[in-house]
């Protein structure tokens, strides 16, 4: 059985931290951003989100954890990427609560970093056109 992922961020090993520094995230949240995680990291930001056995770490706030919700979460046939979409009642409500995250599996980790964040609105098949 695969060893828990961390549960928060200063939990990430030294080496893994040093990996993901290089890494960056495609935010769009009012505006479309492109940031380095190294300085969420630096500065201990950052959320993971428990979705079953998958830990994923999040461009948010620890505050906001305790208000996501997990509409959908899809797994890539080798497990390697994951498309989730959220629900995140923090600043927002009703349909511009929603958030959609595309995640990959850190390499030689057992948990999984978004690169793309973005607001979206809440819709379902049942909403009407018009």
């Amino acid at each position: 059985m695969e060893k828990a992922g961390p549960k928060n961020i200063e939990e990430i090993s030294p080496e893994a931290s040093n990996k993901v520094k290089n890494y960056r995230y495609d935010i769009l949240i009012e505006k479309h951003e492109l940031f380095p995680w190294k300085w969420d990291i630096e500065q201990n930001f950052g959320a993971f989100l428990n979705i079953g056995d998958l830990n994923v770490l999040l461009p948010v706030g620890r505050e906001n954890q305790a208000n996501i919700s997990v509409l959908r979460c899809i797994i890539s046939d080798d497990r390697e990427t994951l498309t989730i979409f959220l629900k995140d009642t923090t600043y927002y409500s009703g349909s511009d609560a929603g958030f959609v995250a595309v995640c990959e599996r850190v390499p030689l980790e057992n948990w999984y970093i978004a690169f793309v964040y973005h607001a979206c609105r809440l819709v379902t098949s049942r909403d009407k056109v018009g």
